[in-house]
C-alpha cells in the first residue's frame, strides 16, 4: 500500500510538471480509452494547464528536463524510437539538453577518493573544482596528472585529462523512477490494450539496461578502449586513452581533448579546416564502425565529437555504443545498395531471405511497398537524400508485413539523423552517405560475392562440425533415457537407437563433405 501511495505522489507531480509545460499529449491514448482519465485529464488541465506555443516535442523536452536526471535520460531513450512517438517528437527529443545544475566539488571529491582509494592531491597534481560539463549522470573536471604517471598514460596526451564524476546518490534515483515507470507501463498495457503493440513494459526494460550500463563507467572505459583498438590505424580519427589507474565504477579518467566541436563552422573557419574533408572523413569512420567492426558510437550528437587542430575526429562520451552483428551488416548494406539503385525487388529479396518479413506475405505487394518508399525520397537532388529518412519509412512500412522492430537498427538510424543533421549544417550541398557509397558497394563486393560466400560457408561448416560433438552426446544422452523409459516400459529401443545413430553419423558425413567441398570450391 506504501509503495501504491508513492507511486500515485509521483505520479501526481509528473502530470503536474507536463501541464505546466502543456505537455500531456503523451497521456491522450489512455484518456481517450478511460472516461476516467479522461476527466483527470481535464482537472489537471484546469488546476495547473499553461498554454505553450512549441510543438508537441519541444514542450515535452522541457518538461523532461524540469523533472530532472531520470527524465532526460528517458526522453533522450524516446528520442532513437521514432516507431513510438512519430519521427518530429523524436526530431526535437533528440535536441533535449542534458546540461545540468552542477553539484558540489566536495561531493566530487569524496566520490573519487572513496572509489579510487587515495587522497585527491595524491592522485593529481591539479584538480579544476569547477565542473567544465554537467550532465543528467556525471559531470567532468579538468586534472593534471603527476609527471610520473603521465608517460605512462600514453606519452602524446601529455599528462592533461578529463575526469568524470558519477552524481551522488544517482543510482537510488533511477532505481526508483524505473520502478515507477514499470508500474506506468504495466497500467497502460491493462487499461488501453491497443497499446500493447508498443510494448511499453519492454520499452522500460531496454531503458533500465541502458542507463545501468552509463552508470558503471568502467564499462565506458572499456567501450573507448574497444573503438580505440578497433581504429588504431584510421587515419583522420583519434579515441582517447583511458587511465585505468583512476578508473572505477564511479570515476572515469581520459585524456583531455584540445579542439572545436564539430557543428562550430566559425571556430573550424579560424582553424583552417575544410568542412568538405570532415564530412567525407565523418562518413568513412561511421562506414568503419558500422559494417567493418559492428561497434558505433551510438550517441554522436555535435556536443561529442570535436576536431582537433590537427584535422582528426575525436569522439567522447562513450557511453551508448550500438553493435550490429555480421549477418545484421549483410542484411543493411544490401538494402542500403539496393535502395540506391532503385533495385526494390532485391531489397525485398533480401527482407524476405533473412526472415525479417514471414514467406506468408506477398513478395509482389512488399516490393510495390518499397517502391513507394524510395521514389519520393530518391527522385531528389543528390544533397537531398536521407539516408536515415529512408530507414525511417522502411520500419514503419515493414510493420504492415509482420516485420518486428529491431532496437539495434532503430539505434543506428537515430545516430544516421543526427550525423546527417550535422552533416546538412557543415555543407548543405553536400550528402555525407554519398560520399560513403563507394565504400558500401566495395563492401558487399568484398562480403558478398563468390569467393566471400565460400569463406563464409567454411566458416559455418566448420562452426557445425565444431558444435557436432556436443550434439552427438546430446543424442546419446537422449537416447539413453529412452532406453531407460522403455525399459520401464516394456518397450524395446533397438530400432531407435539405431537410427540415431545412423542419422548422427550421416549428419556429421554431410558436414565434413561440406566443409571440403567449399575448400575445394575456394
Amino acid at each position: 500500500m506504501f509503495t501504491l501511495i508513492a507511486h500515485i505522489a509521483r505520479l501526481t507531480g509528473i502530470v503536474r510538471t507536463l501541464a505546466r509545460h502543456d505537455a500531456l499529449w503523451p497521456l491522450d491514448p489512455v484518456a481517450e480509452r478511460s472516461r476516467a482519465a479522461r476527466v483527470g485529464r481535464a482537472v489537471v488541465k484546469a488546476l495547473w494547464g499553461r498554454p505553450n506555443p512549441g510543438r508537441k516535442g519541444e514542450r515535452l523536452a522541457d518538461a523532461l528536463t524540469a523533472l530532472g536526471p531520470t527524465y532526460v535520460k528517458l526522453g533522450q531513450a524516446l528520442s532513437v524510437r521514432a516507431d513510438l512517438v512519430g519521427e518530429e517528437v523524436a526530431h526535437d527529443l533528440s535536441r533535449l539538453q542534458d546540461g545540468l545544475a552542477p553539484f558540489p566539488f566536495a561531493d566530487a571529491k569524496r566520490a573519487i577518493e572513496t572509489e579510487l582509494a587515495a587522497p585527491l592531491d595524491v592522485l593529481f597534481t591539479e584538480f579544476d573544482e569547477t565542473p567544465v560539463a554537467a550532465a543528467s549522470i556525471a559531470q567532468v573536471h579538468f586534472a593534471r596528472l603527476p609527471a610520473a604517471d603521465a608517460g605512462a598514460f600514453g606519452g602524446e596526451a601529455g599528462d592533461e585529462v578529463a575526469v568524470k564524476v558519477l552524481r551522488p546518490g544517482v543510482e537510488r534515483q533511477f532505481e526508483r523512477d524505473v520502478e515507477l515507470f514499470r508500474w506506468l507501463a504495466r497500467l497502460v498495457e491493462r487499461l488501453a490494450p491497443a497499446l500493447r503493440r508498443l510494448r511499453p513494459v519492454a520499452v522500460v526494460d531496454t531503458f533500465q539496461t541502458w542507463i545501468e550500463t552509463e552508470m558503471d563507467l568502467r564499462l565506458e572505459g572499456a567501450a573507448a578502449s574497444e573503438l580505440r583498438e578497433n581504429c588504431e590505424g584510421d587515419e583522420g580519427f583519434h579515441v582517447v586513452r583511458v587511465d585505468w589507474e583512476r578508473t572505477g565504477q564511479r570515476v572515469l579518467t581520459i585524456e583531455r581533448l584540445e579542439g572545436c566541436r564539430i557543428d562550430d563552422l566559425e571556430a573550424l573557419a579560424e582553424a583552417g579546416h575544410a568542412v568538405d574533408a570532415i564530412l567525407e572523413r565523418s562518413a568513412k569512420v561511421f562506414f568503419l564502425q558500422v559494417f567493418r567492426d559492428g561497434f558505433f558510437h551510438a550517441d554522436m550528437h555535435p556536443g561529442n565529437m570535436f576536431v582537433a587542430p590537427d584535422g582528426r575526429l575525436c569522439p567522447v562520451d562513450f557511453g551508448i555504443m550500438g553493435r550490429v552483428d555480421r549477418r545484421t551488416r549483410f542484411f543493411l548494406a544490401d538494402i542500403l545498395v539496393g535502395f540506391l539503385n532503385r533495385d526494390y525487388r532485391r531489397v525485398a529479396d533480401t527482407h524476405f531471405d533473412h526472415g525479417v518479413v514471414p514467406p506468408t506475405k506477398s513478395r509482389e505487394e512488399f516490393t510495390q511497398a518499397l517502391r513507394a518508399i524510395g521514389e519520393p525520397l530518391l527522385d531528389k537532388p543528390l544533397s537531398d537524400i536521407s539516408v536515415a529518412r529512408l530507414l525511417s519509412h522502411l520500419f514503419r512500412t515493414t510493420e504492415r508485413f509482420d516485420m518486428e522492430t529491431q532496437p539495434d537498427l532503430l539505434l543506428l538510424q537515430k545516430t544516421m539523423l543526427v550525423a546527417e543533421g550535422v552533416g546538412r549544417r557543415l555543407n548543405p550541398d553536400v550528402n555525407m552517405w554519398l560520399m560513403a557509397r563507394p565504400l558500401i558497394e566495395d563492401w558487399v563486393i568484398a562480403n558478398r560475392g563468390p569467393e566471400a560466400r565460400v569463406v563464409e560457408t567454411v566458416r559455418e561448416a566448420v562452426g557445425a562440425l565444431e558444435r557436432l560433438p556436443n550434439t552427438l552426446r546430446r543424442a546419446e544422452e537422449t537416447l539413453e533415457r529412452l532406453s531407460r523409459e522403455g525399459a520401464r516400459g516394456g518397450l524395446s529401443t533397438g530400432n531407435e537407437k539405431n537410427s540415431v545413430n545412423s542419422m548422427a553419423w550421416i549428419a556429421a558425413l554431410v558436414a565434413v563433405m561440406a566443409v571440403f567441398l567449399a575448400a575445394e570450391l575456394f
